[in-house]
């Protein structure tokens, strides 16, 4: 039995999950003490502290 290719619709889900999956490992809260902590230097942490900055200043 010979593969089959997908066809486009189903090749952009798949896509489209795996990049969403991607997404939601990226955005979750990492607790405190956990082994997979965040880093100082990820662009999540990065846009975190930038936010802060500009909640302060609105205030």
């Amino acid at each position: 039995m010979g593969v089959t290719r997908l066809k486009r619709k189903d090749r952009r889900n798949k896509t489209v999950s795996r990049l969403e999956v991607q997404f939601l490992k990226l955005g979750r809260n990492i607790e405190t003490g956990s082994r997979s902590k965040e880093s100082a230097t990820s662009q999540l942490a990065k846009n975190n502290a930038v936010l802060a900055q500009i909640e302060a200043q609105s205030k």
